[in-house]
């Protein structure tokens, strides 16, 4: 802090940051208005390119900011109109106004570990080397971070870790063989017999064949309801990431009724894709009718869904219906699904206990209940979809 300078009052760094934000933001603005598309993971993107490159240089940073906030050809014209708006024919940037380790960065924990070698010199670290909170790990904070705490910054960096969690799925055994190396129970016939022709038609080295797995259908159910508001944004972009990653995955959202938009979350915009589902449900942010919801899932789209399926329920339990309509259609649903999972973000509290009458009236038909408030629970949650 300089000195006259009032207590709380923000610094010469902070109040460049600010700047240097507001003015990529106006950039995107101007590129958006003349007909691009870009989003918070572009403008996040272009904060962080900035540290690659020489803030003193206009041209260095034209280029690395043109080749983030392009996507297409058109772009690029409208690229350099914008920046002509935006940051004038003569500016350049000094290297005092780009405190970029400062810029779109979200809340670190600092963990003490000991000192590691320089990797550049891989070098021994001294024995003299004394512990220091050097550990900044934004990754670890997100992990269980609850997401109704989540910023718009943590939502974008959420999303690539919610794709790798989507990538794993249940497998189930196919009725389709592979060759094997090692004996098994199922001959190969076609290969025993090619093989024969080595040995004058002698089946001396037989050949095997094992199963192969394929990947089980995964049913995703999410309430969008009003009690569900800090949670469903996240929920829907765990669900995006698993249409977008995986074919036999089926998606559904719920409050009053049921909507199935399988359709809206598919595509490689995640954030299109959400405002198409969005734009699909029209009881967002309103009551709650689980029992309703799930008869529609059972009678309407029971034969797209199949038997052998993994449901995966995403509600707080929150109930306006009929107690014992829900408890029927979870009975039902059980008896057709391989799995029932429930991810209820309230079970998070470690004095949680499903107290609802909607949660009286599921839980007992549900194989696991699981908290689905954080990363963390959404990485157990694929950990148990593997074990199936």
């Amino acid at each position: 802090m300089t000195a006259g300078a009032a207590p709380g009052a923000p610094t010469s760094t902070q109040v460049a940051a600010g700047a240097l934000v507001t003015r990529l933001s106006d950039l995107a603005a101007a590129m958006r208005a003349r007909g691009a598309r870009l989003g918070l993971r572009e403008l996040l993107t272009a904060v962080r390119c900035l540290d690659a490159v020489d803030p003193s240089s206009r041209e260095d940073v034209r280029m690395a900011l043109r080749a983030v906030l392009c996507s297409r050809r058109s772009d690029l014209e409208r690229f350099d109109e914008a920046f002509l708006e935006v940051f004038g024919a003569g500016w350049v940037p000094r290297p005092d106004d780009m405190p970029l380790s400062e810029l779109g960065s979200i809340e670190k924990a600092a963990l003490p570990r000991a000192a590691f070698g320089d990797p550049q010199t891989a070098r021994e670290p001294s024995p003299e080397a004394e512990p220091v909170p050097a550990a900044w790990s934004a990754v670890e904070l997100l992990l269980q971070k609850d997401f109704a705490r989540y910023t718009e910054a943590e939502m974008a960096l959420a999303h690539e870790l919610m794709a790798r969690l989507a990538r794993r799925h249940p497998m189930r055994l196919s009725r389709r063989t592979r060759r094997s190396r090692r004996r098994g129970h199922t001959p190969d016939l076609r290969g025993t017999v090619q093989a024969s022709l080595r040995t004058a038609g002698e089946p001396i080295h037989r050949r095997w064949r094992t199963p192969t797995q394929r990947p089980r259908q995964l049913v995703l159910v999410c309430d969008v309801s009003g009690s569900m508001a800090p949670y469903s944004r996240m929920l829907l972009q765990y669900m995006q990431a698993s249409v977008a990653a995986r074919r036999r995955v089926e998606a559904f959202a719920f409050g009053t009724r049921l909507t199935r938009i399988t359709h809206e979350l598919d595509g490689r915009d995640p954030d299109l894709a959400i405002e198409r589902a969005t734009a699909a449900v029209s009881d967002m942010s309103g009551g709650t009718r689980i029992g309703e919801a799930l008869s529609t899932l059972n009678r309407v789209h029971g034969r797209r869904l199949g038997r052998g399926s993994v449901v995966v329920m995403l509600s707080d339990g929150w109930d306006r219906g009929d107690p014992e309509q829900l408890r029927e259609e979870m009975a039902r649903l059980r008896r057709a699904a391989f799995k029932l999972v429930w991810l209820n973000p309230l079970a998070a509290h470690p004095d949680y206990e499903p107290l609802t009458r909607g949660m009286q009236a599921a839980v007992p038909h549900t194989d696991r209940l699981l908290a689905g408030n954080s990363i963390a629970s959404l990485q157990e949650l694929a950990e148990i979809l593997e074990s199936m």
